[in-house]
């Protein structure tokens, strides 16, 4: 029987990852990191340049990119320069003894400096390397730069992005290195299992434009299931129903922004009823949405007029209403809905505080501790995640 330290150790504990990444890659080492693996990040003399990405976080021991720290948490680091001949034969020599090498170099770069996947796979044929760039290792655009935008832009998700009346825009801040990260870390978890049943190592090619289809969600189904494209719908879910009737989605309450929308099926009549009666017993619902059976409600067949009235009334009344109200609201109500929460609503959530998911770690690189999300992965009641390295940070 294994003993409680072997059943609460992280799953990847043992394995060793080189990560050369430049911030298209960052997460991939953080992900393999969080899951146990002991991630080496070996920069460019002088350190990655992306450590002096805006905004910086300062500290006693000087200041690094925001981004860079919570992407790089949790591996050393080792300054090596694979434009000497010694450092590319330290570099080989280090990847005899790896499980993993991580790298997003224009396809082609490694193999120039002979040490591409053709001489890790001679030199460790149980390696498996995973490349991270924009458009994969072979085609037409394999050889491109893109910017986050470019990805966003080429992956479809900015075309879904705004007002259908405006041109499109870019989401928040960067998405396209977190979605290419973690399917990369998806990649280099299937090359692992394999190398678990025949030993042999593999070459995972991530492309970052590929990996943005998850999200546009159910939007690639369209045209196969409605023979129509989707369209930039701003507040309001993608799509329309028979009527041409679109149902808005975000709603500005008093103090930010929720989101709920008029739906069809059990729930959704549910949750339209739910929403009506605290209308009603605020005094702020109007005679047609009392008087309205949501038994005999369907989205599908509602006139656009009809769904104009009902979300007036409803706008009206949620503007009154804060994002706390509403989510205890949604709640007891069973309604269909959840706050629109901004990077200070989640720092200050109640239930993230209680799930135990902050901790505070020490970051060497600026001499101070920073408060964190944890590790995502949770065994035997332990979670796993952020860590300082065990030598401290650089060596």
């Amino acid at each position: 029987m294994a003993s409680s330290v072997e059943q609460n150790s992280a799953p990847l504990s043992g394995l060793r990852a080189l990560d050369l990444t430049g911030e298209l890659g960052w997460l991939l080492g953080r992900i393999l990191a969080d899951v146990g693996v002991e991630v080496h990040k070996l920069d460019p003399p002088g350190g990655d340049p992306g450590r002096k990405q805006a905004p910086l976080v300062e500290g006693p021991a000087g200041a690094v990119s925001a981004a860079w720290v919570a992407y790089n948490m949790g591996k050393s680091r080792l300054d090596l320069d694979l434009a000497t001949q010694e450092g590319r034969s330290q570099f080989l020599d280090l990847a005899a003894e790896a499980h993993f090498v991580l790298e997003s170099e224009e396809p082609g770069k490694l193999d120039s400096l002979g040490i591409g996947w053709e001489a890790l796979h001679e030199r460790n044929p149980a390696l498996i390397l995973v490349s991270v760039t924009p458009y994969g290792q072979t085609g037409p655009l394999s050889n491109v730069a893109a910017s986050d935008l470019e990805l966003m832009s080429s992956g479809g998700a900015v075309w879904l992005t705004g007002d259908a009346d405006r041109p499109p825009v870019r989401m928040t801040l960067p998405q396209s290195i977190c979605w290419a990260g973690s399917y990369a870390a998806v990649g280099a978890m299937i090359a692992h299992h394999h190398r678990q049943l025949t030993g042999q190592g593999q070459h995972v090619d991530m492309s970052a434009q590929a990996g943005m289809l998850p999200a546009l969600v159910h939007a690639p189904s369209f045209f196969d299931l409605l023979e129509e494209n989707p369209m930039r719908a701003g507040g309001y879910l993608v799509g329309r129903n028979i009527n041409g009737a679109a149902m808005r989605n975000i709603w500005p309450c008093e103090d930010g922004y929720v989101t709920w929308a008029i739906y069809g099926g059990a729930a959704g009549r549910q949750s339209n009823r739910g929403m009506v009666e605290w209308m009603e017993e605020k005094g702020m619902a109007p005679d047609f949405l009392r008087e309205m059976d949501w038994s005999t409600f369907d989205v599908a067949t509602v006139t656009l007029e009809e769904v104009s009235a009902m979300e007036s009334a409803i706008a009206t009344f949620l503007e009154t209403v804060t994002k706390a109200e509403f989510l205890r609201q949604a709640e007891a109500r069973r309604m269909l809905g959840y706050v629109v929460s901004t990077a200070a609503d989640i720092v200050s959530d109640a239930q993230l505080e209680a799930r135990e998911v902050w901790s505070q770690d020490f970051v060497s690189e600026i001499g101070k501790s920073l408060r964190f999300p944890d590790g995502w992965l949770r065994i035997d009641g332990v979670r796993h995640g952020v860590r300082p390295p065990s030598n401290g940070g650089k060596r």
